[in-house]
């Protein structure tokens, strides 16, 4: 008994699990998801619904790019789809003041989660001139979620999981060095990549068995608005994921992968970080 005591005193210590932790609760980790889930639900989704509407090859809309993100089928999808406005709807009532307003309130989202990456890595908080960093970012991410809708009717099983496992491990590689400013190396951020890649394939099955009967459920109990709770609950999940994928990242490199390098500084300890622009 003495002997499993310390073999797992010593497991604890070699995984140093505390520290991973520590490191979420210093950042709030909850508290953050629940503010990207509302930044998510208040300024990107009301874009996303605009650029969505305005394709004319993907069918469906928003709506298909929720569903297919939750991991929905059947009459849950289209509980979600019948909460959402049709798109053609959407895009004729829009006016050009109403999209540059749209885009700006999702820069503002860009913003949130440049601030958590920043945190995340203890760097001080970016110039407001890097906003163009932000808007980019969200390109990006409207282009990766776009293709992951679009490839849905073309491509199948392991084409499918294998495409949306590297154009997500690239995006949210490449995300955090962009938001970053180049202060961290991309070896030290691939962990994290992969590790927010893992966790939202566990969201998805996760969304699969529990909000796809849940969404019925609540549905006809509270109408669209137990709809738009479910949603916001998966939203909660996926920003937890992101940050919490980071915070993995950063832990597991500092603790096991490369434990001698520490990025705290613009440019890390390392010293191979790029001079932030």
């Amino acid at each position: 008994m003495r002997r499993l005591r310390r073999g797992l005193r010593r497991a604890w210590e070699w995984l140093r699990l505390r520290a991973l932790f520590e490191r979420g609760r210093e950042l709030e980790l909850m508290h953050r998801a629940m503010g990207f889930a509302t930044l998510a639900l208040v300024t990107l989704a009301p874009l996303l619904i605009v650029v969505a509407a305005a394709d004319p090859l993907v069918r469906g809309g928003f709506a298909s790019w929720l569903t297919d993100g939750m991991g929905l089928s059947g009459r849950s999808a289209h509980v979600v789809t019948d909460v959402v406005s049709p798109p053609r709807k959407v895009i004729g009532t829009t006016s050009v003041w109403s999209g540059i307003l749209l885009a700006v309130f999702g820069v503002s989202f860009g913003g949130s989660v440049q601030n958590a990456y920043e945190r995340i890595w203890g760097l001080a908080a970016g110039p407001w001139h890097r906003v163009w960093r932000q808007a980019t970012w969200l390109i990006v991410l409207t282009a990766y979620l776009y293709q992951e809708v679009a490839t849905k009717s073309t491509l199948h099983g392991a084409q499918r999981i294998a495409l949306s496992t590297l154009s997500g491990i690239l995006f949210f590689w490449w995300g955090q060095r962009f938001l970053l400013g180049g202060q961290v190396h991309w070896r030290s951020l691939l962990p994290g990549a992969l590790a927010t890649i893992v966790g939202l394939a566990g969201l998805r099955a996760f969304s699969y068995l529990v909000f796809t009967p849940l969404i019925v459920t609540n549905a006809l109990s509270y109408g669209a608005v137990g709809t738009v709770l479910v949603v916001e609950s998966w939203l909660i999940g996926v920003g937890f994921v992101i940050y919490g994928g980071a915070i993995f990242g950063r832990w597991f490199t500092e603790h096991h992968w490369m434990p001698s390098h520490h990025p705290s500084g613009p440019a890390g300890r390392d010293g191979e970080g790029e001079r932030p622009a």
